[in-house]
């Protein structure tokens, strides 16, 4: 029977709910690190938000106009278990039009608003989750919304076959399930691995690949993520930050710059 990435989810928070999942660094070196219990409660109060605070039923189209995050992480989890289909934005690309909800980080929240989605969320994006400094007018700030709204999400019947995921093309969520699984078996992934997204400062959410896989390989396998922007003038600081966090295997995006001799095992870049 097909899967969906929301079923990988809730199987990876029900086997050890205090593991961590994501530990997330940011280009002025802040760091927060959420266990699978604690992100999932974000995953819930981000998808109750998407239904009863902005009206999205399944098949609704989500741009997410954020970079690699763990606040945008959560928003795309959160669109698979409501069932809606989450859109990235290429790097550099306008934001697509007439989605249901846009949600941005505070330098594109006027882009977000003019490409007439219903609905547009900004984000600070603060490590903590505050709310930003200045909200423009239609716009809900997420970290002041979202504490709202309730902290447990129902298991929807979401159609495994029905579109989950439009980036370099559209998938369905078994499609996006089963490529998390074929490439978790690939690359060698286990539950005792941690991996580590060595990404350049504010990567898009294409850098995570085409399904999703570095998100979503970690996640089939166990295994916790480690987010840390990449600076290839310093390579030894993200080494040393990466050997702190007991990194085991590397994931870069397409386009990374490489950084070599690194000594963890290397999944490739997607």
């Amino acid at each position: 029977m097909s899967e969906t990435p929301a079923q990988l989810w809730r199987a990876l928070v029900s086997a050890d709910p205090t593991r961590p999942f994501v530990t997330s660094y940011d280009s002025s070196g802040g760091r927060v690190e959420l266990s699978r219990a604690t992100f999932d409660n974000w995953v819930s109060k981000t998808s109750n938000m998407l239904v009863d605070g902005l009206g999205v039923q399944p098949g609704d189209r989500v741009v997410i106009a954020l970079p690699v995050h763990w606040q945008s992480l959560a928003w795309l989890l959160s669109c698979w278990s409501v069932g809606a289909v989450a859109e990235f934005v290429p790097d550099g690309g306008d934001i697509p039009a007439g989605a249901q909800v846009a949600v941005a980080g505070a330098g594109l929240l006027e882009s977000a608003l003019d490409s007439g989605a219903d609905e547009v969320v900004g984000t600070s994006l603060h490590p903590l989750g505050l709310p930003l400094s200045e909200v423009p007018p239609m716009v809900l700030d997420y970290s002041v919304e979202v504490r709202g709204y309730g902290d447990r999400f129902p298991a929807y019947p979401v159609d495994p076959a029905g579109p989950a995921l439009r980036s370099a093309g559209a998938r369905t969520g078994a499609d996006l399930a089963a490529g998390a699984r074929e490439r978790a078996a690939a690359w060698g992934l286990s539950a005792d691995d941690r991996l580590g997204l060595f990404l350049e400062p504010d990567a898009p959410m294409t850098a995570l690949g085409g399904g999703a896989e570095l998100l979503l390989a970690p996640v089939a396998a166990g295994s916790p993520i480690v987010v840390t922007p990449v600076d290839p003038a310093a390579p030894a600081k993200v080494v040393e930050r990466a050997e702190m966090e007991k990194v085991t295997v590397v994931g870069t995006a397409a386009g990374t710059a490489p950084l070599d001799g690194m000594p963890f095992r290397s999944v490739g870049r997607v």
